[in-house]
C-alpha cells in the first residue's frame, strides 16, 4: 500500500476508531493477521501456537442493514476445538453479564445429536467494555472460570468469561504489559492519527489494524455504517442518561425514604423507650397500690385495735366512775362513822367526866364517913 494514502500521513481526529463496532468488526473480519494478532495477545498464546483462526459469522461489509441493533459481535474458531466471541459494547445498557453468560453458553451449546460431551468445543467470551464493570473492584483485564466458591478448586476449562475494561488501561499488570494488551486497548482507544502511529511503530499487528483502520474511514459505505452505528449508540447513551438521571431521582427518594425510615425507627424507638418508662412507672405505681392497701389494711388493723382499746377504756372509764361512786358512797359512809364515833367520844367524854365527877363525890363521901 502506498504511504501517502495510509496512516502515516494523515492527521487530527480519527473519523471513526474501533470502538465504534462496526469499524471493529470491519478491522477484524477483513485482516486476519490483526484477528490472529489480538486473540494470541488476550489469550497469551505464540504466533506457533495458532493454527488457524476462522470468522463463522461473517457478514458482508458496506451492506445496509435494516435494524440499527445488528449484532457485530464475532464468533471465532481457533484451531478447530475453542470457540472464541469478540464483541465491543461502549455503552453500558445495563445488562452485560447476563447477556455475556447468554452468549457464553449459547456458543458452548455447539454439539449436535449423537455428539459425545467430551467433543464440546470450549467457549470462551471476550468483552471489551469501555465503563467499568464492577466499580467496587475496577480492573483492566479480569478473567473469570467456573471454581468452588469455598475452596477455588476449577470446576472446568470449558468456559471463560473475559473483560477488557478500556476505561481502566492505567491498572494493566505487568502480564499484560508483556502480552502487550495495554497496547491493544489503546490501539482500540486511539481518537487520532498520531496516537495510531505510535501505537504501530511498536507492533507488526497492530501496524496492519492501523492501515485497516485508515482504508475503512476512507469507504463511504463503511463509514456511513460507522456513522449508523454513532447514531445508534448516541441514542443508546441518551437512554443511559436518562436512565441513570432516574436512577439518581430514585436514589434520592430512596435516600430520603431511608431518612424518613430512620427518623421512624428513631421515635419507634423512642416510643419503645417511653413505653418502657410507662411500663416501668405502671409497676411502680401498681407496687405503691399494693404497698398502699398494705398501709390501708394495717390502718385498718389498726383502727379495729384502737377501737378495741377506746372500748376497753370506755369500759375501764365506766369501772373507775363505779369506784369513783363506791368511793365516794364509802366516803359518806366514813364520814357518817367519823361523825357517830365523834358522837360517841363526845359521850363518851361526857359519861367519863360523869364517871369522875361520880367518883370524887364518892372520895368525898367516904373521907367524911372515915371520919
Amino acid at each position: 500500500m502506498n504511504l501517502n494514502t495510509t496512516y502515516q500521513n494523515a492527521h487530527g481526529t480519527i473519523p471513526y476508531g474501533m470502538t465504534n463496532d462496526y469499524m471493529f468488526r470491519a478491522v477484524l473480519q477483513s485482516n486476519n493477521k490483526v484477528l490472529r494478532g489480538l486473540i494470541c495477545s488476550l489469550l497469551h498464546l505464540t504466533e506457533k501456537e495458532v493454527v488457524s483462526v476462522e470468522i463463522t459469522n461473517p457478514i458482508i461489509l458496506g451492506e445496509s442493514v435494516k435494524s440499527k441493533e445488528i449484532r457485530l459481535d464475532i464468533s471465532v474458531l481457533l484451531n478447530n476445538r475453542t470457540i472464541i466471541n469478540l464483541e465491543m459494547q461502549v455503552t453500558n445498557r445495563l445488562n452485560w453479564q447476563n447477556r455475556s453468560v447468554v452468549y457464553l453458553c449459547r456458543s458452548y451449546d455447539s454439539l449436535t445429536r449423537g455428539q459425545d460431551y467430551d467433543t464440546a468445543k470450549s467457549a470462551i467470551h471476550i468483552g471489551f467494555l469501555d465503563y467499568t464493570l464492577f466499580p467496587d473492584q475496577p480492573e483492566f483485564y479480569a478473567s473469570y472460570k467456573l471454581i468452588n466458591v469455598k475452596n477455588y478448586q476449577k470446576y472446568s476449562d470449558n468456559i471463560t468469561l473475559n473483560v477488557v475494561d478500556l476505561s481502566r488501561i492505567d491498572l494493566a499488570t505487568e502480564e499484560d504489559r508483556i502480552y502487550h494488551i495495554d497496547g491493544w486497548a489503546k490501539l482500540l482507544k486511539a481518537t487520532t492519527w498520531e496516537e495510531v502511529r505510535m501505537l504501530a511503530a511498536e507492533d507488526e499487528n497492530m501496524r496492519e489494524a492501523a492501515e485497516s483502520i485508515f482504508v475503512y474511514n476512507t469507504e463511504e459505505q463503511i463509514r456511513k455504517m460507522c456513522r449508523d452505528r454513532e447514531e445508534y449508540y448516541q441514542d443508546l447513551k441518551n437512554y443511559e442518561r436518562a436512565v441513570l438521571e432516574r436512577d439518581d431521582s430514585i436514589a434520592w427518594y430512596q435516600k430520603a425514604i431511608a431518612g424518613r425510615d430512620e427518623s421512624i425507627a428513631g421515635y419507634e424507638k423512642e416510643l419503645s423507650d417511653r413505653d418502657q418508662s410507662i411500663a416501668g412507672y405502671e409497676r411502680e405505681l401498681s407496687e405503691r397500690d399494693e404497698s398502699i392497701e398494705g398501709y390501708e389494711k394495717e390502718l385498718s388493723e389498726r383502727d379495729e385495735s384502737i377501737a378495741g382499746y377506746e372500748k376497753e377504756l370506755s369500759e375501764r372509764d365506766e369501772s373507775i366512775a363505779g369506784y369513783k361512786r363506791e368511793l365516794s358512797n364509802r366516803d359518806q359512809s366514813i364520814a357518817s362513822y367519823a361523825k357517830e364515833l365523834s358522837n360517841r367520844e363526845q359521850i363518851i367524854s361526857e359519861k367519863e367526866a360523869q364517871i369522875q365527877q361520880l367518883l370524887a363525890e364518892n372520895e368525898k363521901l367516904r373521907a367524911g364517913n372515915s371520919l
